[in-house]
């Protein structure tokens, strides 16, 4: 009977945290730029195990939907992964994948536009914000991103992908039809929740979501440096 009631007062106490961690989440209010907008900029990395695996990070769990076809080909990618992951060639990481690389990422915000800088081969993302359409037949590395503000929350779209680039190094990866939604919104002083969207009708069957949290580097005079690839 002791061990029962140790056993409930546990996970009364685990469900308190991870209520109050949510209800925090949920009540924090994000500082301003000196335009009004949230500030989402910082030095951040994500200290998980996405790059790894995505599926892990699958929102409601399960399985990536793989169309049939798909899902040969990530059978074969998996098995040659070592080598034939993109980034063993020193190409860009693309979309999602930028994000939760083992590499700090900064953002800045300026009047009309966003700027993501990885500290991973010199890349970098700039998202347009001042309502022009997205280029039609493009093929990018980093695709072509538009963004908004969903009220604290930073919304970016982008396509115009090359096929090239994979999710993860266990061989998920995607078409050149694929579009990404991605939604940020700084959660706490330290940390960002990082969720996105995948679609893409020629890999698989329905859209999937991946969400995690990005934390922000506090260390004095910590800054993105230069990092230089060398490919096998």
């Amino acid at each position: 009977m002791k061990r029962i009631i140790s056993i409930l007062a546990a996970i009364s106490l685990t469900l308190g945290i991870a209520s109050a961690i949510l209800e925090s989440a949920q009540t924090y209010k994000p500082p301003r730029t000196s335009e009004g907008l949230p500030d989402l900029q910082g030095i951040w990395e994500a200290h998980n195990t996405a790059d790894a695996d995505i599926q892990k990070f699958l929102v409601g769990g399960g399985t990536l939907p793989y169309t049939p076809e798909g899902a040969k080909k990530k059978s074969e990618n998996a098995k040659n992964a070592k080598k034939a992951d993109p980034l063993a060639q020193c190409f860009m990481a693309g979309v999602p994948r930028t994000m939760y690389l083992h590499f700090p990422f900064q953002i800045f915000e300026g009047t009309g536009y966003a700027l993501i800088a990885s500290e991973y081969a010199h890349s970098f993302r700039y998202i347009k914000m001042d309502g022009r359409p997205i280029l039609e037949g493009s093929e990018f590395w980093m695709g072509d991103s538009r963004g908004h503000w969903d009220g604290d929350t930073l919304v970016i779209e982008t396509s115009g992908f090359t096929d090239r680039t994979w999710f993860d190094s266990s061989g998920n990866f995607h078409s050149g039809s694929l579009h990404v939604m991605e939604r940020i919104s700084r959660t706490a002083a330290d940390a960002l929740s990082y969720e996105a969207t995948i679609e893409d009708p020629k890999t698989f069957t329905k859209p999937f979501t991946i969400r995690m949290t990005m934390n922000r580097h506090t260390e004095k005079n910590f800054q993105i440096r230069e990092h230089e690839c060398y490919g096998f």
